[in-house]
């Protein structure tokens, strides 16, 4: 199960004194050539446009809401340079159980755990794989998806990484998504699945009927007698920008949902609150089977997580958290943040709705920061090469068929000069 840019990598240091010392995670380990090594290539020749990064840009500069900025001066020795707690601040964590139940009314009467602090979503990721998958309990995602995902379960855990279809005839695969699920549950007598929305890398989020469907599928197999872990990824949750977008996480129709569903949720300022360097995320979870005391056991699992790997995590980001929601506007501030992506997205979308290829397709996408081309015929990643070395435009090639566009980080000027060259290129391409 090893990947071949890991078998690279240690066919390198064969014969030395590393490779007769490696663990098997060791072995294992490699380093993706995926969106950060892109991202680092974009960071050079992107003259025109960089459209590689998952962050709200304006004018080169990442968005900061003036309520975190504002307070950064004010923190005091407590709030900076001292130890967090193991499982974060108790009271930032008060705080983002209420703001979970702010955003997900269908959680204020249900029972779910308090949020434990972790360094980021990513964090939250690799805690809940430690703990829950292995070389028997395969992790099952979206294809296409965050190359993190299958880098975290596969090279950390040694575990297969499935994936269903996410799209299918230019539609959400719920028939896909069902089938991959039951055939795991089928195989391995459970199931361990990522739900990703607004997902990384199309841009897309269900529909409140898609959302009724996911539920029903869970909940067939949990009666089914086989156990479900739902792990909800919300890193961009809330960045809807049409009506009929299921509103609230799916983690709150999964809390309750069947005595053998563990829902998770992770979530955190990163892109909620245009907070990207706070590396600050939060693992919540909850069945409808147990009860208070199995509550404080699996938290204190996750703590022996983080006590184990980096013991806490940071502590001015938790400051700048609770000050900036208790003394600042932060929700105002992130509506006028919000319109910003609003338009762009606007934008992009008149374009695509206006432009036809037979070579590349955008799949589709109505929320959060990015969205991607179906690149048919063509090879992503030769667009991908010519769009940066002929046009200065960086983009990120996700598979061989998919390329991803953060419209997140294109100033409005830019996106039509950015979209024309892409349809341009891939034309190009596709009559040569």
């Amino acid at each position: 199960m090893i990947n071949p840019l890991a078998q690279q990598l240690n066919d390198t240091l064969k014969g030395s004194v590393v490779d007769a010392l490696m663990s098997d995670l060791g072995k294992r380990l490699y380093f993706p050539n995926g969106i950060i090594s892109q991202g680092g290539e974009a960071a050079k020749d992107a003259s025109l446009a960089n459209g590689t990064i998952g962050m709200a840009v304006a004018n080169g500069t990442p968005i900061e809401l003036e309520s975190y900025k504002k307070m950064m001066p004010t923190l005091g020795p407590r709030e900076t340079v001292a130890y967090a707690k193991t499982a974060g601040n108790p009271d930032v964590r008060k705080l983002w159980k209420e703001k979970i139940i702010e955003k997900n009314p269908d959680l204020k009467n249900k029972t779910f755990s308090m949020p434990i602090l972790v360094p980021g979503l990513t964090a939250v990721l690799s805690y809940v794989c430690d703990l829950f998958v292995d070389v028997d309990k395969p992790l099952l995602a979206a294809d296409p998806s965050w190359d993190n995902y299958e880098l975290i379960a596969s090279a950390r855990r040694g575990a297969e990484f499935h994936q269903f279809k996410c799209f299918e005839n230019g539609k959400f695969n719920i028939p896909g998504i069902e089938k991959a699920m039951k055939a795991d549950a089928e195989k391995y007598g459970s199931v361990r699945i990522i739900l990703n929305f607004p997902q990384n890398p199309s841009g897309y989020s269900p529909t409140k009927d898609e959302a009724k469907e996911l539920v029903r599928i869970v909940k067939e197999i949990a009666e089914s007698g086989k156990k479900v872990m739902v792990l909800s990824d919300d890193a961009y949750f809330g960045l809807n920008y049409e009506d009929d977008i299921e509103p609230q996480s799916l983690f709150s129709y999964m809390a309750d949902v069947h005595e053998n569903v563990l829902a998770i949720k992770a979530d955190g300022p990163t892109k909620e609150d245009f907070a990207w360097g706070f590396r600050t995320g939060f693992i919540t979870f909850a069945s409808k089977a147990l009860t208070e005391d199995q509550i404080t056991a699996l938290t204190t699992k996750f703590m022996a997580a983080i006590r184990s790997s980096v013991s806490c995590a940071s502590t001015p980001s938790q400051s700048l958290i609770l000050k900036g929601y208790k003394a600042g506007n932060i929700e105002n501030e992130k509506k006028e943040f919000r319109k910003i992506l609003e338009r762009r997205y606007a934008i992009v979308r008149k374009f695509v709705n206006e432009h036809k290829s037979d070579y590349i397709e955008p799949l589709p996408f109505n929320s959060g920061y990015f969205m991607s081309f179906d690149t048919k015929k063509i090879n992503a990643e030769e667009l991908r090469v010519k769009l940066l070395k002929e046009h200065g435009i960086g983009t990120i090639q996700i598979d061989p068929q998919t390329l991803r566009v953060a419209f997140s980080s294109l100033d409005e000027e830019n996106i039509e000069v950015v979209y024309s060259a892409i349809y341009k290129v891939a034309d190009e391409m596709g009559k040569n």
